[in-house]
């Protein structure tokens, strides 16, 4: 007769052992993902928008500072003329986006020239909008936008989709205003050409 071989009933219960542990330890990673994910998507995306905003002011820089005859600083960046702008002593730098109309000026800095800057800065961008019924009704859109404030401190406020609440029949909710302690988002002020990024989930 043939001696059968197998596994002892210890080397099975070592084996459960040790996919019990490496299942107590994975899969947290794997639930942990999605954040992760959502975190990464809008720190590139502030990343590329940052890199932007630096490549427009520096082909301005390499036009030697071009204005319109209005004396408005402007730039054709990759077939789109941004208006930039104007120096204010101690307050607003020179050379950065603030939209592509020829009255677009930080005093007139508005959600509709926070989207053109993203929509024109960036290439192939996702959609944005900055009405959320359209956030809601298309799958297309994957950014909410908001702007606050006015001259020098004026911000456009850009937040992953994803990540904003939700009210009881599960549509996304819209910040208030400026708040930057709802979902994941970065702002650009384009006074100074920061961009700040804000992880909240």
């Amino acid at each position: 007769m043939k001696k059968q071989s197998g596994f002892t009933l210890i080397e099975l219960v070592i084996v459960v052992v040790i996919l019990g542990f490496l299942a107590v330890t994975a899969i947290p990673k794997f639930l942990d993902l999605t954040d992760q994910a959502q975190q990464a998507n809008i720190e590139g995306m502030a990343g590329g928008f940052a890199t932007g905003v630096s490549l427009a002011r520096a082909q301005w820089e390499a036009e030697g500072r071009p204005q319109n005859a209005s004396n408005i600083n402007l730039v054709d960046y990759d077939g789109t003329t941004f208006y930039l702008t104007s120096e204010v002593a101690g307050s607003v730098r020179p050379g950065y986006p603030v939209g592509t109309d020829s009255d677009d000026t930080l005093a007139n800095l508005d959600a509709s020239d926070c989207i053109q800057i993203w929509q024109n800065i960036l290439q192939q961008p996702p959609g944005v909008t900055s009405n959320i019924t359209t956030l809601n009704d298309e799958d297309v859109m994957s950014y909410f936008v908001s702007q606050s404030s006015s001259g020098a401190t004026a911000l456009c406020h850009y937040y992953l989709k994803e990540t904003l609440a939700r009210d009881g029949s599960g549509n996304f909710v819209a910040p208030t205003t400026g708040a930057t302690d709802v979902g994941n988002s970065f702002v650009y002020q384009a006074s100074n050409s920061s961009v700040i990024v804000y992880i909240n989930n």
